[in-house]
């Protein structure tokens, strides 16, 4: 049997009394992408920033690797990690958001040096170079000295995903990657996370784009109300859908 990389058990979120995750569980073995589909407000990205925990989970509990994530036993207690002892687990999970977050005062590849610099140590020279390969890599090299407001959208987001990927994660995270761009610069983010994916990473994709996430997923689930739904590899829920609220979205969001 395949051995976990990550594992969420009934995984629960509120906000007050909104309840947003309703006992949400996954097993995804490493080397394998999933894709996350569902409406709007249906707790998709809520369920991704709490895998690395930049939402505190209500209920449940989340392993990487066979390890627990945010948390750990004392005397048989679940206790909080502090700040210092969750930073080495996210640096094992890197995540893409919708918007870029880059900072502004920064070129590209300072940007993404930044990180492997504060979070892993690195010499000034070593996070440098790093993040020129990673630049190469989603092929942004050539804008490396430049500033994010010099920079379109899809490149922004390249230079996002190379910054995640220089923290050499075991989990990348994708929060809908290309919903903020415009759609003729959609295609070259979604180029490189297919190449990505084809180099044997395990990854977690939020996404609307259907052809995508069915030609690089090898499952995908279908959230709604904050609850799995369906659960399938990409021809069970993409192509033969059998939940009269699957096909509901899938004809709205397809347009037929």
């Amino acid at each position: 049997m395949e051995e976990s990389l990550l594992r969420v058990e009934e995984l629960h979120k509120s906000f007050g009394d909104l309840e947003v995750l309703r006992g949400v569980s996954l097993v995804l073995s490493q080397g394998r992408k999933l894709s996350i589909i569902g409406p709007s407000g249906s707790g998709k990205s809520t369920l991704l920033r709490c895998i690395n925990y930049l939402e505190e989970p209500t209920k449940g509990h989340i392993y990487v690797n066979g390890h627990l994530v945010g948390e750990k036993l004392v005397d048989g207690r679940y206790v909080r990690m502090s700040s210092k002892e969750l930073a080495p687990q996210r640096a094992e999970i890197g995540m893409v958001f919708q918007n870029f977050y880059l900072w502004p005062h920064l070129t590209a590849r300072e940007n993404v040096a930044i990180g492997p610099q504060r979070v892993r140590g690195l010499s000034k020279k070593d996070s440098l170079d790093l993040a020129d390969m990673m630049l190469e890599k989603v092929r942004m090299a050539r804008k490396r000295d430049e500033y994010p407001e010099r920079l379109s959208g899809g490149q922004q987001q390249r230079v996002a995903i190379a910054r995640a990927l220089a923290q050499e994660p075991r989990l990348m995270l994708f929060d809908e990657p290309t919903s903020a761009l415009d759609p003729e610069l959609v295609g070259e983010v979604l180029k490189v996370i297919y190449e990505l994916a084809d180099e044997g990473r395990t990854m977690v994709l939020v996404t609307h784009e259907i052809g995508f996430a069915q030609e690089v997923s090898d499952e995908v689930i279908f959230v709604d109300k904050g609850r799995v739904a369906a659960h399938g590899p990409p021809c069970d829920v993409l192509q033969n859908p059998q939940q009269e609220r699957l096909c509901s979205f899938l004809g709205k969001l397809l347009g037929s």
